[in-house]
């Protein structure tokens, strides 16, 4: 809260406060300093620079003008639609059924019935067992499911004979 000295005079870029001789030196750094502009860093290049490893190229990405979207048709990509809703609904559900039992173990009365398990609509039933999987395990599984089940039944088959 010091009351600025009359022999100070601010500098016109910056607005700090120099003496006549100092601010003489310093309006000229200032401005230069100023009115360049920094050059964005890349941890990438400052990570790759000194090595032979060559920065790979970006793909430009496809910007979509909302303003006008009869001239810039919005692309789709193709992916599968989110069920955060699902997820959310089952995360509240578990916390519930969390708080039910330790509200019986406090209270020393039996253990609720655990909930039914929720079925996660991603996933892919084998036709074998029944068992549910995402894609890439589905594929894996069903392809081994299927020889295992050819197998016990052909082991049944000798075995009748």
């Amino acid at each position: 809260t010091a009351a600025p000295r009359p022999d100070l005079a601010p500098c016109t870029t910056c607005g700090r406060r120099f003496a006549q001789d100092v601010l003489l030196r310093h309006d000229p750094i200032c401005k230069k300093v100023f009115n360049k502009r920094r050059q964005p860093f890349s941890s990438e290049r400052q990570r790759l620079r000194g090595t032979e490893i060559v920065a790979v190229q970006k793909q430009p990405s496809h910007e979509v003008c909302l303003c006008l979207p009869f001239l810039f048709p919005l692309q789709k990509q193709p992916g599968k639609k989110s069920n955060w809703r699902q997820h959310h609904e089952d995360f509240i559900n578990t916390i519930q059924s969390a708080k039910q039992v330790t509200k019986a173990l406090k209270e020393g009365r039996p253990l609720p019935p655990p909930p039914p398990p929720s079925i996660n609509p991603d996933y892919i039933q084998c036709p074998h067992c029944s068992r549910r999987f995402n894609e890439a395990a589905a594929q894996r599984h069903i392809k081994f499911c299927e020889e295992q089940a050819a197998r016990r039944a052909f082991a049944a088959k000798t075995t009748r004979q």
